[in-house]
């Protein structure tokens, strides 16, 4: 039989996607799709994204919700879930709270260290500035800070994208602290963690997060989710299947699966 596949992570034209919320629903039901989370960069600060490239702007959150709601009620076998995609920062608590409606679904991720974006291809200068080894000790105490939001984030977001460019420290000693001190981060703060095909449009061409860290979250008993983390409708649903394989290798039997409700349930591998 086969497995039921889901999607917890996409985007629209509201942040930095292409497609309308309807246009991803609709291809989630045509791929069959029982779940999909529609989790848009969640609104930012002016100093941090002043024109909104990234993010929905705060005029626009009312229509994305309407626009949800027209999904579900378009395509009545697909649970549609109402999330955000939110960048963690200090005071991000208060923009939430403000803004985050009836969202029962909150994706926290990392994207910028001292308020510097540092996943952009076209502005690498945080990079250069700091140094290899800094980013990635600055990024994972960041996402471990992340992980024990007062906001309480529903599921961590690729724990791992400071891999995105290739530039990763050569110290083994220090990947297996930065790793341990993650799993413990989620696994203190009770949060799910995303496995993720995303990565596979960078310079890995692999998953999110790396073999060894999902492991890790495995061992130390951190739930997961799985998305796609897609930008244009054809994306939706991507290489869920093989997420599922790839978890199950980590030693996962099951993913978690948010619904709209705000309940959760399970899906078994």
């Amino acid at each position: 039989m086969p497995r039921e596949l889901v999607d917890c992570h996409t985007h629209t034209r509201y942040s930095d996607g292409t497609p309308t919320v309807g246009e991803n629903v609709a291809r989630a039901a045509e791929l069959g799709l029982t779940t999909i989370a529609c989790t848009d960069h969640f609104v930012l600060p002016p100093d941090i994204d002043p024109r909104c490239e990234v993010s929905v702007p705060a005029g626009d959150v009312d229509a994305y919700f309407a626009d949800v709601a027209a999904a579900r009620a378009a395509h009545p076998d697909v649970d549609v879930v109402l999330g955000w995609e939110c960048d963690y920062y200090d005071g991000c608590e208060t923009y939430i709270e403000r803004y985050r409606g009836d969202a029962t679904f909150l994706l926290g991720s990392v994207h910028m260290i001292d308020r510097r974006w540092i996943d952009d291809g076209d502005d690498l200068s945080y990079w250069d500035e700091r140094g290899t080894t800094y980013v990635w000790e600055r990024y994972f105490d960041t996402w471990c800070a992340a992980c024990a939001c007062p906001v309480g984030f529903s599921s961590m977001a690729h724990p791992d994208l400071v891999r995105k460019f290739g530039r990763i420290p050569d110290d083994a000693t220090l990947l297996t602290r930065l790793f341990d001190a993650a799993a413990c981060a989620a696994r203190d703060a009770g949060v799910h963690v995303e496995v993720s095909s995303a990565a596979l449009l960078t310079v890995t061409h692999s998953f999110y997060p790396t073999s060894a860290l999902l492991v890790r979250f495995c061992q130390a008993g951190v739930p997961i989710t799985v998305g796609s983390d897609a930008h244009r409708a054809e994306r939706i649903g991507d290489h869920v299947a093989e997420l599922y394989d790839y978890a199950w290798t980590a030693g996962y039997r099951s993913v978690d699966v948010p619904t709209s409700d705000g309940s959760w349930r399970k899906v078994e591998l």
